[in-house]
C-alpha cells in the first residue's frame, strides 16, 4: 500500500513539501529506569486535538499563509476526555477518522486498559497534543514548549511520553 503524505494539502504546497530533502534522524530514545509494569505512563499526539469547547484550535491559519511554519503549541489533554469534548486541527491529515473515534490519534482508551490489566503502573492524568509537521529548526520548540513539557513531565512523575503519531 502507498501512503501519499501529501493527500490533504493544496497543490501549492505539495509541490513545496516535495522538494525538501528528506531527513534522516535516529529516533529520540532513552532506556526505563524501572520496569513498565511500574511506570506512569503520558501520551503525546501529533494529530492538532484539542478540547473544543475550553482550548483554542492550533493556528492554521498561518500556516496555510506561511506552508513551512506549524503552529508549535502544545494543548492539555486531561485522561477522562470524550469523544464529544475533541476537535483536530491539523491541514496535512483527514480528520474524519479521529472525529469519529479520538483514540485512532490519540489512544487513551487502549492505555487505560492496559492501567486496568496492570501492565502499565498507571495513566498520568493529563496527556499532550501538538499539531505536527514542525520545523526542525523552530526555536520556539527547545525555548519554551520543550522546557515547559518536560516541566509538566517531571511535575507529575511522569515515567514514559510515549508519542503517538498522526
Amino acid at each position: 500500500m502507498t501512503v501519499d503524505s501529501w493527500k490533504f494539502l493544496p497543490r501549492m504546497m505539495r509541490t513545496t513539501f516535495e522538494s525538501m530533502p528528506a531527513i534522516d534522524e535516529p529516533p529520540v530514545w532513552a532506556p526505563l529506569s524501572k520496569p513498565i509494569h511500574r511506570c506512569r505512563i503520558a501520551l503525546m499526539s501529533s494529530a492538532g486535538v484539542f478540547l473544543k469547547d475550553s482550548q483554542e484550535p492550533f493556528d492554521l491559519e498561518r500556516e496555510r499563509n506561511e506552508p513551512t511554519w506549524g503552529d508549535p503549541s502544545f494543548r492539555v489533554i486531561p485522561s477522562d476526555v470524550r469523544q464529544e469534548q475533541v476537535a483536530c486541527a491539523h491541514l496535512h491529515l483527514s480528520n474524519a477518522g479521529a472525529l469519529e473515534d479520538v483514540n485512532v490519534v490519540f489512544p487513551v482508551r487502549a492505555f487505560r486498559q492496559l492501567e486496568a490489566e496492570g501492565a502499565i503502573g498507571s495513566l498520568a492524568g493529563e496527556h499532550y497534543s501538538f499539531m505536527g509537521y514542525q520545523e526542525r529548526s523552530l526555536n520556539d520548540w527547545r525555548t519554551k514548549q520543550g522546557p515547559e513539557l518536560a516541566a509538566r513531565l517531571k511535575e507529575h512523575a511522569v515515567d514514559v511520553l510515549l508519542l503517538a503519531p498522526a
